[in-house]
């Protein structure tokens, strides 16, 4: 094929080439007519369903709810927290610097967008298709365009649309509104949105105080406010602190002195996030508020029953006994304290919130064992028994079923009062199948326990799934002179600007008396006995006019301690999620001492009064007729209580044996 000729000008002559500047100029225009085209079919193509700017400054959030323990304390805050916005001159110049530091750099000379960081995070996400969420470089311009406007979600057509908006915001603000709208509505974590609001949650402190350490630590939080939290990660959310002010010192914002300093000065996390306290109290009492008030628009105050001192001596007490009885399988824990009207003062629903939140206090049903024989007993003795009733203690068979003892013995000739105090098995199923299991189950009803009661005899040995809150509130009529106490978290619920919207004592009605005399003050007699020498003894705790009863149940797989004294009860109970069994843990045992440990700090700080309605007689002596000294020595021998184990649960379809022996 011949060549083509050059191109040549009107006289013939061939025309000279561009000159090398011509040629830039060419090229530019070249590219920059491209370009043009490329930018107006961009925003033509993502433009189209852009969200409207026009609510730039409007703030749609759920309202936060604040938690009071009865003193005033603040329990837990639950929900978005937003504070008013924060002047960004009136914050020390280190706080925003720390932000620029990490999250953009170069932010004071961009138009919206860093061209090299999108190239960089293109590259990343071309070499790691299919591999994870895809990075984003964006600028401090592009995640407030995102936080104002747009959803999370990483696709391609959003990013678009997030360079776009911050393009509209650089050319709409100045790069001080700018920062100053993205500190002010940023997420932090917590439920906290904005720098203040992040500083009161975090810090217990205005934005305006924050130390240069905790100003790295909340600019650290962008990378991911659960992943670098100072509460659920503080080795993680120290790190990436260092990370904030090495940048910071690179750009020269701080000198290395500061940093020093910085990592000198201890920082302090706020008490109620850090502890994360009555966690599983919240969670109850927070089901409950929506139920009360309804939907509202309105940041809230609930004001509780709930005793923070009091907490935490339960919480370190479960805490404790579970780490002591390790050894013998013990995993959980949970533990319930209310006073003679009902108010939870202490709420532990397991051994550690952030592991596992499920609620062992109020959502676990777990057998009461032997806990339950007081509303067996307190039936008899409404229908006309007393404590020194005489009974005998033999093998007894009820239809098919034949109770035995935890011992594997049997006394004889005993009264009702030492059947109670020792557990023992027989006499409690005599006692069900002579009143009635039916009678059984409407006397436990009517004091609290508001779960299932199966009918069949082997219930009197406590075959009945019930929770910690239930036990907790159908003893408290023993403790409180025999009137009905069902269990409450929430006094009062009002807005933040003191508009009551639930009031608990309005409304309420009259006191309902559950136990008559003189059936009362035979159970508190009988209940007195079980800590002063029965199964009990290891709760005992000096000075105190305390009763209560333990429970144990088949093989072992649950163990209760519930005890009370004037006007205050608390239940315990341990054993494993899983339900399987433990290595021979009685009520006796590990419940009793946590019982006892926490009760030892709780009694002195109640001021507790007497046992009401036993005509306030002190708390007997050590029983010493000759049939009780017969049993307290088969209870040492066996290093353990008298127990008797209930069956499985009534799904067996039969009667099984109650203990192991």
């Amino acid at each position: 094929m011949a060549k083509a000729p050059p191109p040549r000008d009107e006289a013939g002559e061939p025309r000279p080439g561009r000159s090398p500047l011509q040629a830039l100029i060419y090229w530019t225009l070249v590219l920059g007519v491209w370009g043009l085209i490329f930018t107006v079919a961009f925003f033509a193509v993502f433009s189209v369903d852009l969200p409207d700017t026009s609510k730039l400054y409007e703030v749609k959030r759920q309202p936060s709810v604040s938690y009071l323990d009865r003193s005033g304390g603040l329990v837990a805050v639950r929900g978005s927290q937003y504070a008013p916005p924060v002047d960004l001159d009136k914050l020390p110049p280190y706080v925003p610097k720390a932000f620029v530091a990490i999250e953009d750099r170069w932010f004071y000379w961009h138009f919206g967008f860093n061209p090299w960081g999108i190239a960089r995070s293109q590259i990343y996400d071309w070499t790691h298709r299919g591999g994870g969420p895809l990075r984003g470089g964006s600028t401090i311009t592009q995640q407030l365009a995102r936080n104002l406007f747009l959803t999370p979600n990483q696709t391609y057509r959003r990013k678009a649309q997030e360079l776009i908006l911050a393009v509209w915001l650089e050319a709409k603000f100045s790069k001080k509104q700018i920062l100053e709208l993205y500190l002010n509505r940023v997420y932090f974590g917590a439920g906290a949105y904005g720098i203040e609001a992040a500083s009161q949650r975090y810090f217990g402190k205005p934005a305006a105080q924050l130390s240069l350490g905790e100003s790295a630590l909340l600019a650290g939080l962008m990378k991911g406010p659960s992943r670098y939290s100072p509460v659920a990660a503080t080795d993680r959310a120290a790190r990436r602190a260092t990370i904030v002010l090495d940048e910071m010192v690179r750009i020269h914002a701080i000198t290395p002195q500061q940093r020093d300093e910085a990592f000198a000065t201890k920082v302090r996390v706020n008490p109620v996030l850090a502890n994360q306290r009555a966690q599983y109290f919240t969670d109850w009492v927070d089901d409950q508020v929506r139920q009360l008030v309804g939907e509202t628009t309105e940041d809230l105050v609930v004001e509780t029953t709930l005793d923070l001192p009091l907490q935490a001596s339960a919480e370190q007490a479960v805490q404790t006994g579970v780490a002591a009885a390790k050894a013998q399988g013990v995993q959980q824990a949970a533990l319930i304290s209310l006073d003679g009207e009902g108010r939870i003062r202490a709420y532990v629903g397991g051994i550690n919130y952030l592991q596992s939140q499920f609620d062992r206090a109020t959502q676990a049903r777990r057998q009461a064992g032997s806990s339950f024989k007081p509303f067996v007993y307190l039936t008899a003795m409404e229908a006309g028994r007393t404590p020194d009733t005489p009974v005998v203690d033999e093998p007894i068979t009820i239809g098919n079923w034949t109770p035995r003892n935890y011992t594997g013995r049997y006394l004889g000739p005993i009264t009702l009062e030492i059947g109670l105090k020792e557990s023992i098995n027989t006499v409690a199923a005599r006692l069900a199948n002579e009143v009635g299991t039916s009678n059984v189950a409407a006397t436990a009803r009517r004091l609290g326990i508001t779960s299932p009661i199966q009918l069949d005899p082997s219930m009197a040995l406590g075959a009945v799934e019930v929770s910690p809150l239930e036990m907790a509130q159908a003893y408290a009529p023993f403790s409180n002179g025999g009137v009905f106490a069902k269990g409450y978290g929430i006094e009062r619920i009002r807005t933040a600007t003191g508009r009551v919207l639930y009031d608990h004592g309005v409304g309420g009605g009259q006191r309902r008396a559950v136990i008559g005399q003189p059936a009362l003050s035979y159970m508190i007699r009988m209940m007195r006995q079980v800590i002063v020498s029965g199964t009990g003894t290891r709760a005992s705790v000096k000075g105190f006019d305390l009763a209560g009863k333990t429970g144990t149940t088949s093989d072992y797989r649950d163990a209760w301690f519930i005890g009370y004294t004037g006007g205050f009860v608390t239940a315990v109970w341990v054993g494993k999620d899983d339900n399987t069994p433990m290595r021979k843990v009685t009520g006796g045992g590990p419940p009793a001492a946590i019982w006892h440990d926490y009760m030892t700090q709780a009694l002195p700080r109640l001021n507790v009064q007497p046992i009401p309605g036993a005509d306030f007689a002190p708390a007997p002596e050590a029983t010493t007729d000759p049939l009780s000294a017969i049993i307290n020595g088969v209870q040492d021998l066996l290093h353990g209580d008298h127990e008797a184990e209930p069956p499985p649960p009534p799904q067996a379809q039969r009667y099984p044996e109650e203990a192991p022996h």
